[in-house]
C-alpha cells in the first residue's frame, strides 16, 4: 500500500504541482497588494479579529477550493488513465492485487490532499503572517499585536477538523463514485459522471415533481452543513459540532456507499481490457 501511494505521488504530479502554484500566486499577490497600500500610506492593521483573520481565511478557502478541484480530476482520471495508456498490463504483471491498487488511489482524495492542503495552507498563512509584520514594522506600527491578536491555534485547529470532516469523511461517496467511473467507461469520464446523476434528477422531477435527489447532491457537495460562520474572528467551516457530525446518519451511509463503490470499481479493474 505504501509503495502504492508513492506511485500515485510520481504518476500524479498535479496533486503537489497544482497548490504549489496557488501557493506562490496567493503570497505574491498578497505582497504586491500590500507594498501598494504601503507606497500609498494607506497600510493599516485593523486588530479586530474578524477582520485581521480575513486575508488568511481567503487563502484557506481558496486552497480548498483549488484541491477539491485536483481531487475531482485526479479521480476522474486514476483508473480510466492506466487503461488508456495500457500501463495497467505493466502494473497487474505486479504481485500488487486490485484491491490495493483501488485503496492506493482512493487513499489520494481521502488522505493525502487532506494532509497536502494543510500543510500549504499553514506554510502560506505564516508566509503572509511574516510579510505582514515586517510591513507593520516598515510603516512604524505594533507587529507584536498582529501575533497576539491573530487566532492563529484556533484557526490551524478548525482548518484540519474541516479537511479531515468534510473533505476527506464527507466527500467520500464523491470520489468513490468518480473512482467507480474511471473503472467503468473507456472515454469521458467527466460527462458520465455527471450525466446519471442529471438524469436521476431529471427523472424524479418529472415523476414524481419533486427534488430530493437534487437536494441531497447539494447538500453533500455542501459538506452538509452550513458554509461557514465567524466565531471570535475564526472560520467555523462547518460540521464544527464533533457529536453532531458522527452521529450524522448522512455520514455513516455515505461512508457505506464508498466501499459499495469501490468494491464495484476493484471488480471492474480486475476484468476490465486497456482501452
Amino acid at each position: 500500500m505504501y509503495w502504492s501511494v508513492r506511485r500515485e505521488l510520481w504518476e500524479s504530479r498535479s496533486i503537489y504541482i497544482a497548490p504549489l502554484i496557488v501557493t506562490a500566486v496567493m503570497v505574491f499577490g498578497f505582497f504586491i497588494a500590500a507594498i501598494a497600500h504601503l507606497s500609498k500610506n494607506t497600510l493599516r492593521f485593523d486588530l479586530q479579529a474578524d477582520k485581521l483573520v480575513q486575508p488568511f481565511n481567503f487563502a484557506a478557502i481558496l486552497m480548498m477550493g483549488i484541491m477539491f478541484i485536483v481531487a475531482v480530476f485526479y479521480c476522474l482520471d486514476a483508473l480510466n488513465g492506466e487503461r488508456r495508456d495500457r500501463s495497467v498490463l505493466f502494473w497487474k504483471s505486479m504481485p500488487v492485487s486490485d484491491v490495493t491498487t483501488v485503496l492506493s488511489k482512493a487513499a489520494i482524495p481521502l488522505i493525502v490532499l487532506p494532509v497536502v492542503t494543510f500543510a500549504l495552507t499553514i506554510v502560506t498563512q505564516l508566509i503572509m503572517l511574516v510579510l505582514d509584520s515586517a510591513l507593520a514594522l516598515i510603516s512604524g506600527q505594533s507587529a507584536a499585536a498582529l501575533w497576539t491578536q491573530l487566532p492563529w491555534f484556533q484557526m490551524s485547529g478548525m482548518l484540519l477538523y474541516h479537511l479531515l470532516s468534510v473533505h476527506s469523511l464527507y466527500y467520500a461517496p464523491i470520489f468513490g463514485w468518480l473512482l467507480l467511473v474511471s473503472a467503468a467507461v473507456k472515454r469521458a469520464p467527466i460527462l458520465w459522471a455527471v450525466i446519471p446523476l442529471a438524469a436521476i434528477g431529471i427523472i424524479e422531477k418529472m415523476a414524481f415533481n419533486t427534488s430530493h435527489f437534487g437536494v441531497m447532491l447539494a447538500s453533500r457537495m455542501g459538506g452538509g452543513a452550513k458554509a461557514g460562520e465567524m466565531q471570535g474572528g475564526v472560520l467555523m467551516l462547518g460540521h464544527f459540532n464533533l457529536g453532531e457530525f458522527l452521529s450524522s446518519p448522512g455520514l455513516w451511509i455515505g461512508l457505506l456507499i464508498t466501499a459499495a463503490f469501490l468494491a464495484i470499481a476493484v471488480r471492474l479493474r480486475r476484468y476490465r481490457a486497456p482501452i
